[in-house]
């Protein structure tokens, strides 16, 4: 497993790499899905005990590796103030169970869910799949979470501190229940919404997974118009972002930014998983036997990157540059990063890239930022959005 910069490697990077890097090396081995069930439990704990003494002594002390605190990094968007770019994407942290520490792994932000209304076990398993070759997956996970009710009752446990306050920015993605049927979608996500609000920096319409039926409809325009516009009259909605799919048109793309502007909507988070293969419609899963092409799921990770920044590039030419932008999608460099923000994304968030990398992904992606802010000459990371301005060696 590479690492993004041998010489600035910590201490929890070095573990990583030495103990999950032959796993994540390939295909087989010990089940995608359980490896994050598993860290995702003893992160969970970590969160629920970040103040007693030996808890919070590891957890200082990945905070000194991994976080960079530096002035130009920060950034002031839908009114949340975000002390780096980086942030952990939707569909790690399903359920918020590690939502009080991730400021701990260097992430200026963080997006938990996706949530639903109705808590549901999600598709059959095997539905999480490595590729390692290719440094990408294959998930067809069907928005599987507790339920709104647990995940309020799971944020509370962890005595969050107060929305604005906190070391960092809390999203949270809110997604369609399978058995709600379309024509009530709107008053399900309204359920969720209204719910959570209160504990939520942002919010999140996900209607961009590819792994519930009929959800994607709703990013037709008028469709898409009809859900903002209920949720929006919700009390004390928090600002509200919208998520899309790499697989949609240009025209479809324009409409968005155009809805976005007219609606009021915070911002666009640019992509979703991908049901194109992206030329790898022939790759075979070992757990499976079959190709890519015959399989269901949405694709991430690295061969995703292309077009995920065509889609930012276009987002940033009709929306303009008021509309603030996320950019997710096959991220897993210092060089990637760069590109996204240079494409005119303000904010980029990791998945699966910080999955293979390991921790030490997320310093190195600041330390990149940091260094093409001086080789350009630039006063912040602000400047750099939406420039164009190419990765300086």
């Amino acid at each position: 497993m590479a690492v993004p910069d041998a010489s600035r490697t910590t201490v929890s990077g070095g573990f990583y790499s030495r103990w999950l890097g032959p796993l994540l090396s390939q295909d087989e081995g010990m089940d995608a899905e359980q490896m994050s069930r598993s860290a995702l439990t003893a992160l969970g704990q970590a969160s629920l005990r970040r103040r007693w003494p030996g808890v919070s002594t590891v957890l200082n002390g990945l905070a000194s590796e991994l976080q960079r605190r530096d002035l130009r990094l920060e950034q002031v968007l839908f009114g949340c103030r975000f002390a780096n770019p980086v942030g952990l994407a939707a569909g790690f942290d399903k359920n918020g169970v590690a939502a009080a520490i991730w400021d701990c792994f260097g992430f200026g932000f963080a997006e938990i869910g996706t949530v639903t209304w109705h808590g549901q076990p999600g598709n059959p398993r095997p539905r999480l799949f490595r590729l390692a070759e290719e440094q990408a997956a294959l998930n067809r996970m069907g928005f599987n979470n507790d339920g709104a009710e647990q995940l309020q009752r799971t944020l509370k446990r962890q005595n969050l501190d107060p929305t604005g306050k906190r070391p960092a920015v809390l999203g949270i993605n809110f997604g369609k229940s399978k058995v709600t049927a379309l024509e009530q979608a709107a008053d399900d996500y309204a359920s969720s919404l209204e719910l959570l609000a209160p504990m939520a920096d942002y919010a999140v319409i996900n209607v961009s997974s590819p792994n519930t039926p009929g959800l994607r409809e709703l990013q037709d325009s008028a469709q898409l118009r009809w859900l903002v516009e209920r949720l929006r009259r919700l009390p004390a909605c928090p600002p509200l972002l919208v998520k899309i799919a790499p697989d949609l048109e240009d025209e479809a793309i324009d409409g968005i930014a155009r809805l976005a502007f007219e609606e009021g909507l915070a911002g666009v988070i640019a992509v979703n998983t991908s049901l194109d293969r992206l030329g790898l419609e022939a790759r075979r899963l070992q757990q499976t036997g079959r190709s890519l092409a015959e399989e269901a799921g949405g694709l991430s990770g690295a061969p995703l990157r292309r077009r995920a920044v065509e889609v930012v590039r276009r987002l940033r030419a009709s929306g303009g540059p008021a509309l603030p932008l996320i950019g997710v999608g096959g991220i897993d460099s210092p060089q990637a990063a760069w590109e996204r923000i240079t494409a005119g994304a303000s904010l980029v968030q990791l998945y699966t890239g910080w999955i293979f990398q390991g921790p030490d992904l997320v310093p190195a992606i600041l330390d990149g930022l940091l260094q093409q802010i001086d080789r350009h000459g630039l006063r912040s990371i602000t400047e750099a959005v939406g420039s164009g301005l190419p990765w300086m060696d």
